[in-house]
């Protein structure tokens, strides 16, 4: 059946990754891709930018045209280090201005966008909705410490995402939401730590959204938030 893809963020690796990927498919005859400023000329994709604040968001998916059911939806965007802007490896590198710039692009920005886009994602087919969470976001995974920010956000999402799915369960059945660790992939988010990253655990681009597209495929719709990662195994919150 043809269907709708939504893909925000548009304008980084894993979306674009996505975005090349979801043009291959079949099935998928629409791909609206939302970035700042990415352009993207292909007849399946409508292009949508967006300053990602939060009356432009609430604008932006008001004027969607949705052509066939939306049964994929893409949170990609976030943030882990920016110019001054550095993970935190003690406490006092905390820094008020950085953390709440961290939590505006983990965590509120992507609640904005799941709570605007809900009403185009109600239908009678299952609509599954992955946020970019990480694995550095589970409170009971927390061994080492440090990222006081990231971590932090990443925690946040999530609660977010367990919330989200909470309601929807009652008001939007068809939609199953999924928080997703895509692992340690190359791109500039992690480029400024690679050097630690175990010989085979640095992922490409295509190969995290081929992991994340068949991971789609195998979750249920169950009313129930998940929280996996690239090799479709769960983590605990």
């Amino acid at each position: 059946m043809p269907y709708s893809a939504i893909v925000v963020g548009a304008g980084s690796s894993i979306a674009q990754a996505l975005i090349e990927q979801l043009i291959a498919a079949e099935d998928c005859h629409q791909i609206l891709a939302i970035s700042r400023q990415q352009t993207f000329q292909h007849s399946k994709i409508s292009t949508i930018n967006c300053t990602y604040d939060e009356a432009s968001i609430e604008q932006t998916c008001a004027q969607l045209s949705v052509d066939y059911p939306v049964t994929k939806v893409f949170i990609c965007q976030g943030i882990l280090h920016q110019d001054e802007l550095q993970p935190e490896r003690k406490i006092e590198s905390i820094n008020a201005h950085n953390m709440l710039k961290v939590f505006t692009a983990n965590t509120v920005t992507p609640s904005l966008w799941l709570k605007n886009l809900t009403p185009l994602l109600k239908s009678d087919q299952p609509c599954k909705v992955a946020l970019f969470s990480a694995r550095i976001g589970s409170i009971s995974d927390n061994q080492i410490g440090g990222w006081y920010s990231y971590r932090a956000s990443k925690a946040a999402l999530n609660m977010m995402v367990q919330t989200f799915s909470v309601e929807l369960a009652r008001r939007a059945k068809n939609v199953k939401l999924l928080a997703f660790h895509p692992g340690t992939t190359d791109t500039p988010l992690s480029e400024p730590f690679q050097r630690s990253v175990p010989e085979g655990k640095l992922f490409s681009p295509e190969f995290v959204a081929s992991q994340l597209l068949s991971l789609l495929e195998k979750l249920e719709v169950d009313g129930k938030a998940s929280y996996m990662d690239w090799n479709h195994q769960p983590i605990t919150w």
